[in-house]
């Protein structure tokens, strides 16, 4: 089978591991050439071969997609390898400092969490932007159900990623008639790194979190890739400013 993003290169951030690279993999297998990219050089390039040895083309390029400079880099690296970005998953994130509340957060740590998790998003659309005018396309960005709802000690976290929701409705409202679609994922708790780093501040972490599913267990990153890889092909052609909740059955409750 062809797949549904066959024919299409897409651009995939923060694809050095969990939910990023799970994407680089569906995406892979639904026939997309891939441009991955991370900062981290090593987990990056074990993507990028992992994707290649599915028999699907990729190239990785290690970068800070929170910087301007960095983000033109990769454009200009896609371009001459592939020719246009037709899709792409604004994946890359971070998740702050676990379990502190507002009063007690840093500048600096505010401000790393919101240029990384807001403001890389922003500037990859923007260059997304450029290249699919005149011919349309697809953006998802991956926010979280903290976008959806408020979080305790979880403050700029859930600001970015509110942030990345109205960001999302804003930019698919402007570029709807330029046929450019603009959509979020919004996971729920799922089994990835980040994950793994809260638990080894919070034992409990994992357990609390299941408890909070009514599915009962947490996602896997392999689940929020195929609704990504979805919303990024033509199947979700009438699909746009659209914030889908991938969480289990969370916000139900």
């Amino acid at each position: 089978m062809a797949g549904m993003l066959a024919g299409k290169t897409a651009l995939i951030t923060g694809a050095s591991a969990g939910i990023g690279r799970a994407a680089a993999l569906v995406f892979a297998r639904e026939g997309a050439r891939l441009v991955l990219t991370a900062r981290r050089q090593e987990e990056g390039e074990e993507t990028a071969h992992m994707v290649r040895r599915s028999g699907r083309s990729a190239i990785f390029i290690a970068a800070d997609v929170s910087k301007r400079e960095q983000v033109e880099r990769v454009f200009e690296e896609s371009l001459r390898t592939f020719g246009q970005v037709d899709c792409a998953f604004n994946n890359a994130g971070v998740e702050g400092v676990p379990n502190t509340l507002t009063a007690d957060y840093s500048e600096g740590d505010w401000d790393r969490l919101v240029t990384v998790n807001l403001k890389s998003v922003w500037l990859c659309m923007k260059y997304e932007i450029r290249q699919m005018a005149g011919r349309g396309g697809s953006i998802v960005n991956n926010a979280s159900i903290l976008g959806l709802v408020g979080g305790k000690s979880t403050a700029p976290y859930t600001a970015s990623k509110h942030g990345v929701v109205g960001l999302t409705k804003a930019v698919a409202l402007e570029y709807a008639r330029d046929g450019i679609r603009v959509n979020a994922v919004c996971p729920g708790y799922v089994h990835t790194p980040m994950v793994d780093r809260l638990t080894a501040v919070n034992p409990d972490h994992i357990t609390n979190a299941i408890k909070s599913e009514p599915v009962g267990r947490l996602g896997t990153p392999e689940e929020i890739a195929e609704a990504a890889a979805w919303l990024c092909s033509d199947a979700a052609s009438f699909v746009t400013g659209h914030a889908m909740a991938v969480d289990g059955g969370f916000l139900a409750g």
